[in-house]
């Protein structure tokens, strides 16, 4: 993600999100956030979705994730959490961790099909309506029963066989 690519992803985070991250958010982990790594997927020139995560310590948290509701179910999501857990890994993170919405379904799908699993909840985590968050998290990805679900996802990627996908909500949201 680039600062040129902030109103794209502003658009889709709105499309998104009850209590979307205002523009100088996204600025500020881009300019400010050494923890921070970001990243978005095109079609052409156009932003269709976008993925973060802060390394915390061994820890890949990823903060925020979308897909511009007209491109989900294209596989666009599993590409950015395919590649946020490639770079979580690339940075030595040892985990990846995330919030979601309990009534999520669709993106806790996503998630527990890329390894997370439900390990807490963070009560009445989210402002807008006091929904709860379940915390997710991933095994150690360098291990390889991680790696080899990575590797086996990235080729039905490849090949087109899967296009089942959520929504995605993890985020925090102070």
């Amino acid at each position: 993600m680039a600062l040129g690519d902030i109103p794209a992803v502003h658009e889709i985070e709105r499309a998104s999100f009850s209590a979307p991250w205002p523009t100088y958010a996204f600025r500020q982990e881009l300019e400010s956030n050494r923890l921070a790594r970001y990243l978005v997927a095109r079609d052409g020139d156009h932003v269709v979705g976008y993925a973060g995560l802060w390394l915390m310590v061994d820890e890949a948290h990823i903060t925020t994730f979308a897909v511009a509701p007209e491109y989900r179910r294209r596989g666009v999501g599993q590409i950015l959490l395919l590649e946020l857990l490639r770079i979580a890994e690339s940075v030595g993170a040892a985990v990846a961790t995330l919030e979601v919405r309990v009534s999520n379904l669709p993106a806790r799908r996503l998630y527990e099909k890329y390894g997370f699993r439900p390990v807490g909840v963070r009560p009445r985590y989210y402002t807008d309506n006091n929904e709860d968050a379940l915390i997710m998290t991933t095994g150690e990805l360098r291990s390889r029963e991680m790696r080899g679900r990575l590797r086996q996802l990235s080729a039905e990627i490849r090949a087109g066989t899967d296009d089942a996908e959520g929504s995605g909500e993890p985020r925090d949201e102070a």
